[in-house]
């Protein structure tokens, strides 16, 4: 017996109360309808409608079979999608919002390699510091540093997020290298939007130190702050996967090494979300992997 198929023709006859509508939808004979319906009633011993002149009503033992053939089907349903999903060729219009400092160093520079490996994939790039409302605005997939704010979302972590204090070598020379945080407050920061008095907070193992930094000049524009960093302008937060691919050639120094920074996103990850769906398409996940792969080989 293909318990399957005859689950499928009872809850379409259950659905639109009638063996002849459920064949038509099925695209099957009545006969086969019915045949189905008596074959699973005589298998569970137990009637699963009472006929009548207006039609089919699920008898107790329907309603009951109904909700768990429901289930079950839909698990079936997507068993067989997730799986077939595996072997369909990533394709159409990818839209991919990400953060612009972080698009700039780590993923608009792999996208010519991407775009060759999946020739039938078009990407629109959003690059924004606004959270966009995925569902709304129409966008397959989000690159964010922080952890998930909306739990409604589904995601795959891509690599840590981790934040310590920058300064130039010029800068240094000049002004000094601190040896411990305390000794920022004579500095000057560079200073992120956010706060009317933002606060800088280092840790070290269970240690924690709070510091109210001082400096002119603030921005709401991360790869700004960089470039001040590097102008030698003062000391910055930045993340290391900003900052470190550049110290070397470009005097960019890491100081208080043993002190993670710790403000707001920072000291957290770096995540690919999506909004959930039964099935992730193809082509997101596509462009998951392939950017775990490259992420995973310069941010660790």
């Amino acid at each position: 017996m293909d318990h399957f198929g005859a689950a499928r023709a009872f809850v379409r006859a259950a659905e639109l109360k009638s063996f002849s509508k459920a064949a038509r939808d099925l695209g099957v004979k009545v006969s086969t309808v019915s045949r189905q319906i008596a074959e699973l009633e005589r298998d569970m011993r137990i009637a699963l409608f009472n006929r009548s002149t207006r039609g089919l009503v699920l008898t107790e033992g329907g309603k009951t079979f109904l909700a768990h053939a429901r289930l079950a089907l839909s698990a079936m349903d997507e068993a067989r999608a997730v799986t077939m999903a595996l072997n369909q060729t990533p394709k159409g219009l990818l839209r991919v919002t990400l953060p612009p400092a972080f698009a700039r160093g780590h993923v608009l520079p792999h996208l010519p390699a991407f775009l060759q490996r999946y020739p039938e994939i078009d990407l629109e790039a959003v690059v924004s510091e606004e959270r966009l409302n995925m569902i709304e605005a129409g966008i397959d997939l989000a690159i964010r540093i922080g952890e998930p704010k909306d739990s409604g979302l589904m995601g795959r972590r891509l690599a840590p997020h981790r934040v310590h204090a920058y300064a130039h070598r010029d800068y240094l020379e000049r002004e000094g290298s601190p040896a411990h945080p305390d000794e920022l407050a004579k500095h000057v920061g560079l200073l992120r939007t956010g706060s009317a008095q933002p606060t800088w907070r280092f840790r070290k193992g269970r240690r924690t130190i709070t510091l109210e930094p001082s400096g002119r000049i603030r921005t709401n524009d991360l790869q700004s702050l960089f470039e001040l960093a590097l102008a030698g302008a003062g000391v910055a937060l930045l993340p290391d996967w900003l900052a470190d691919a550049h110290a070397e050639g470009q005097g960019l120094r890491r100081i208080l090494t043993d002190w993670v920074a710790v403000d707001g996103e920072n000291d957290a990850e770096i995540w690919a979300v999506y909004p959930p769906k039964k099935t992730v398409s193809s082509k997101v996940r596509a462009f998951v992997d392939f950017y775990t792969e490259r992420i995973a080989r310069v941010v660790s």
